[in-house]
């Protein structure tokens, strides 16, 4: 079983920096994928980026490619996504995801929800003008 837990999201202002990070517990599996995805109001839940645990590898959504970055530290079990350039439409709650580890999918099977087997509980992150 595997726990996530984000923080790092608050109040910014447009053209600014943020760091969120997610804290994973339990065990960790060399396939494990860890993704990150946002839902803004009255939206969708939509993909943004994923990174494999192995090797870093990392995916991002056309639309956010540029401004956001994912890394990972083994270290201290922890997947960070760092977004530069904040603007208003980057408001939303954020969440981190994971595989469960026993199996790769196709790049696009990475973008979609049901690949995914853990969730965090969310972190708001607003962008002010």
């Amino acid at each position: 079983q595997v726990q996530l837990v984000e923080s790092g999201g608050g109040l910014m202002q447009a053209g600014g920096s943020l760091r969120l990070s997610c804290a994973l517990s339990g065990r960790i599996f060399n396939k494990q994928v860890m993704g990150w995805f946002r839902q803004a109001p009255g939206k969708e839940r939509e993909f943004v980026g994923a990174i494999h645990w192995s090797d870093g590898t990392t995916y991002f959504d056309d639309s956010v490619k540029g401004r956001f970055t994912i890394s990972r530290d083994s270290a201290k079990n922890t997947v960070n996504l760092q977004i530069i350039s904040l603007t208003p439409e980057d408001t939303a709650v954020y969440y981190c995801a994971s595989t469960e580890g026993s199996r790769y999918y196709y790049y696009s099977q990475y973008t979609q929800r049901y690949v995914y087997d853990y969730w965090g509980q969310g972190t708001q992150v607003t962008v002010s003008s």
